[in-house]
């Protein structure tokens, strides 16, 4: 076999390759076999039928066409093996000639990872928000923490903001009452938006025993998205009752004997989210900076792919969830088809570059990932995708998806290297040590994010295994 290279762009190039007809003895043989195996000729018993009654029953290029077919996917491989080229999906393939007993000639268009020079990045500078927990901070983190300790105890009299309401609901569409738009029961919070928009207004001034009608436009179920005039009456109002702030309340609330030691300690939870929060800044910003650094040529089917991917996985795997559908996403969103492909295509741009940039740095800093990193990393994953551990691993081993995330992982080092060697400052002119024990996995759920498919993908593809 011989094979020539010829670019076509920095993202694409044509295999042409000659095969000897000799070559083809292998994908012959069984293609005569497999033939034998299908057909039924009188007086030859199944699969013992002679080759040249083959070829004067069904013809010659029957089984020349099934020998081709055989052989073609393993000399592509091997002339792109012989090429050392990197290639990404599937080649368009055209045989352009072939002739009994002598040769088969082809030609494989293919995208292939474009060529890419990382510079010189240890003189990346990038600003982030500076860590500040404010008095006004810490006494809402405490009143948070109150409200969910408030007791409630029923009243005689109308209900008003922040009341617990025990309600009956019956949505109509139509005239008719929806099968699944009667609920009895249903325990609300006045004020807290959780269910209908405009059920407020109508429980509040109503009492035990009151009744009200409202339109509203359902948030899910059959009728998500329509109008319905839905009746809710009330069947008891309470009062929500906060505990005092003082030490007995520290004493109930957590573990700590005083009010002021509670105080401390949420200060300190708050700062440990703040310094995250920072991190994850710190690691978004100098991504952007390295990839404005690097030239990276995108393969425009790759783009083409990548773009119908992220669409797929919104409509199919985030909004069915929400029972919603894409213009009902777009409307919420106010935003036109037009303004959702363009950012659609700009995030998919950035995803694509983030991994070809990376992936270089990973073969440059001959980075390698350790047992323990990618458990820590499948754990996260798991937990992210609702299912145990061990259900997880097991979709993902089944599904072919380790080295994905051993990717996702690599590259996460990857982007952490080059964290480490840049000049982080806080708006306070203040530089900031991002050194951490959980730099890496941190870094990696950036690159995801960075990314914006490949968590989806991967996730998708576990339950899917999981469900069969």
């Amino acid at each position: 076999m011989k094979s020539a290279v010829e670019t076509l762009n920095p993202t694409r190039v044509r295999l042409t390759v000659e095969v000897p007809f000799e070559e083809l003895k292998d994908s012959l043989d069984a293609a005569y076999k497999k033939i034998n195996q299908q057909v039924t000729v009188k007086g030859f018993r199944k699969g013992k039928i002679p080759a040249r009654v083959i070829d004067q029953r069904f013809g010659r290029g029957a089984v020349l066409e099934e020998a081709v077919n055989d052989a073609l996917p393993k000399f592509y491989t091997e002339a792109v093996n012989e090429a050392e080229l990197n290639v990404l999906g599937q080649p368009e393939v055209d045989i352009t000639e072939l002739k009994d007993g002598e040769t088969l000639n082809f030609t494989a268009e293919v995208d292939i990872r474009p060529t890419i020079e990382i510079p010189d990045y240890s003189g990346i500078e990038v600003e982030v928000d500076a860590v500040e927990v404010s008095e006004e901070d810490v006494d809402k983190a405490v009143s948070d923490l109150r409200e969910r300790f408030a007791s409630t105890s029923p009243v005689e009299r109308a209900a008003e903001d922040g009341d617990v309401v025990t309600i009956d609901l019956e949505a109509k569409v139509g005239g008719e009452v929806l099968e699944d738009g009667v609920a009895s029961g249903v325990s609300y919070t006045i004020g807290s938006g959780e269910l209908l928009e405009g059920i407020d207004d109508a429980v509040k001034g109503l009492e035990a025993g009151g009744e009200a009608t409202f339109t509203s436009e359902l948030k899910g179920g059959s009728a998500a998205g329509q109008e319905a005039e839905v009746t809710v009456k009330v069947t008891q109002v309470a009062a929500r009752e906060l505990p005092e702030l003082d030490d007995e309340f520290a004493q109930l609330a957590s573990e700590f004997d005083t009010l002021d030691e509670l105080k401390a300690d949420s200060r300190k939870r708050l700062e440990n989210m703040k310094q995250y929060d920072q991190a994850t800044q710190a690691q978004e910003r100098v991504l952007e900076k390295l990839l404005e650094l690097v030239e990276v040529p995108v393969p425009e089917k790759l783009l083409e792919d990548e773009v119908n991917t992220r669409k797929h996985n919104l409509e199919h795997h985030q909004l069915g969830q929400m029972g919603l559908d894409i213009e009902k996403y777009l409307e919420i969103q106010g935003k036109t088809v037009e303004e959702f492909d363009t950012e659609t295509k700009e995030a998919a741009v950035k995803g694509i570059k983030t991994q070809f940039v990376l992936d270089e740095l990973v073969k440059q800093e001959k980075l390698n990932v350790n047992q323990e990193e990618l458990t820590e990393h499948l754990m996260r994953r798991a937990a992210s995708s609702g299912m145990s551990p061990d259900q997880f691993a097991q979709a993902v081993v089944e599904g072919g998806q380790v080295p994905l995330l051993v990717g996702e992982v690599a590259r996460g080092k990857a982007l952490a290297v080059v964290v480490e060697k840049a000049v982080v400052k806080d708006t306070n002119g203040e530089v900031i040590d991002l050194d951490d024990e959980d730099e890496v996995e941190q870094a990696t759920e950036t690159v995801e994010a960075a990314e914006g498919t490949a968590d989806a993908e991967a996730e998708a593809e576990a339950e899917e295994k999981t469900e069969g």
